[in-house]
């Protein structure tokens, strides 16, 4: 019973993240924690596992309805973010392994109501402000935004879709949907990254002990992420932004909700 749920959860997260561009983690994290009652950490490290599945084959549907052609055209930038992000998971995974599990539970919390604002904000903030970026100026912040995103990558267990994201349409410019491709594109390397670490730190057993789980969930987040792409055409962006940022709140409420902080050992003696 348990796998059939991880099934139709991990497919409703692959929806999600098939049609926007995205791993679909922000929403899985809450998912793994609140309702299976996996500790934070090992939720992060299930979640970058699946959320690798999941973003290999979001990228191969859109490549396969879209064409290679728009992503390789700005594969500069691609490359421009990945220079900061590879850096930045690797940190981000050696900061999740020594904190302890509320305030590391706060840290997934944040991200998640700080995307939310940025999602359903999106669009006033795009209709009153134009920024152009200077080319040569492009570049440096591209590095320091990657350093970023990898940092919560790693750190979270997220493909940092939602950073990537709108990183790609303030910084350079992107229309929406490009930009999903390209955080796609951007999020593998990134999240592979950030599972070796875990995997060279020992940290990465769950994965072997929880593996029907895993699979069950990833093969449900393949069909999602097949749909979402589907819908892709279909789906107006401004009102998926504030779907979404919706969603990132109420996790981020049921998330703090579940995880109370407990008294130190040394004032229970």
């Amino acid at each position: 019973m348990q796998k059939f749920v991880a099934f139709i959860w991990g497919g409703v997260i692959g929806v999600l993240g098939g049609l926007i561009g995205l791993g679909g983690a922000e929403f899985r994290l809450p998912v793994l924690v609140s309702v299976f009652k996996f500790p934070t950490l090992d939720a992060i490290i299930l979640n970058l596992m699946m959320s690798l599945v999941t973003v290999i084959f979001a990228l191969a549907f859109r490549v396969g309805l879209a064409g290679l052609e728009p992503i390789a055209a700005q594969m500069h930038i691609v490359l421009n973010i990945l220079a900061g992000s590879l850096a930045g998971s690797w940190i981000g995974v050696h900061f999740a392994t020594r904190i302890d599990e509320w305030t590391l539970t706060r840290a997934v919390a944040i991200l998640l109501i700080g995307l939310s604002g940025v999602l359903i904000g999106h669009e006033i903030v795009s209709q009153q402000f134009s920024l152009v970026i200077p080319a040569w100026l492009q570049i440096p912040l591209g590095v320091a935004a990657g350093v970023v995103i990898g940092v919560f990558s790693g750190m979270l267990g997220v493909a940092g879709g939602e950073l990537i994201i709108p990183t790609l349409i303030l910084l350079f410019a992107l229309d929406i949907k490009l930009a999903g491709s390209l955080s796609l594109a951007i999020s593998i390397p990134t999240i592979i990254i950030g599972l070796t670490r875990y995997i060279l730190k020992g940290r990465a057993r769950i994965i072997a002990a929880q593996s029907t789980f895993v699979i069950a969930m990833a093969l449900g987040s393949i069909v999602g992420a097949w749909i979402g792409s589907l819908l892709l055409g279909f789906a107006p962006s401004s009102m998926l932004h504030v779907l979404l940022g919706i969603i990132l709140l109420a996790s981020a409420i049921k998330l703090l909700g579940h995880h109370r902080p407990t008294l130190p050992k040394a004032l229970l003696n």
